[in-house]
């Protein structure tokens, strides 16, 4: 394992993908959940495509480009609805999905 070397972009999606299940699972302990759905939903979508970006980075895929684009523009709606909630474990989540689309954007330019 420890020849194993994954790009930051790689890194910062396994984290993001993580931060976004953690986000909504206590997402789903807050007292109005209702207010909370959009914000479990584009957590889960997120984190599933940021898994997907960095297993198609690892294996050097010829549709990177176009998968990091839509983990780019998955991680801003998911950072955009953590937004707006006060939540630490939503800030947290939202900070780290600005750094993930940015880092995806690097790697499609």
């Amino acid at each position: 394992m420890d020849s194993l070397n994954f790009s930051k972009c790689a890194e910062i999606c396994n984290q993001c993908s993580l931060a976004c299940v953690t986000c909504a699972s206590e997402c789903l302990n807050e007292d109005h959940l209702d207010m909370m759905r959009e914000c479990i939903k584009k957590c889960l979508e997120c984190s599933d495509i940021c898994q997907l970006c960095a297993k198609m980075e690892q294996r050097q895929s010829s549709f990177l480009k176009e998968i990091c684009n839509i983990c780019a523009l998955a991680c801003d709606a998911c950072a955009m609805e953590c937004e707006k909630h006060d939540h630490t474990h939503c800030q947290e989540c939202a900070e780290i999905c600005r750094k993930c689309a940015n880092e995806c954007r690097q790697m499609a330019s």
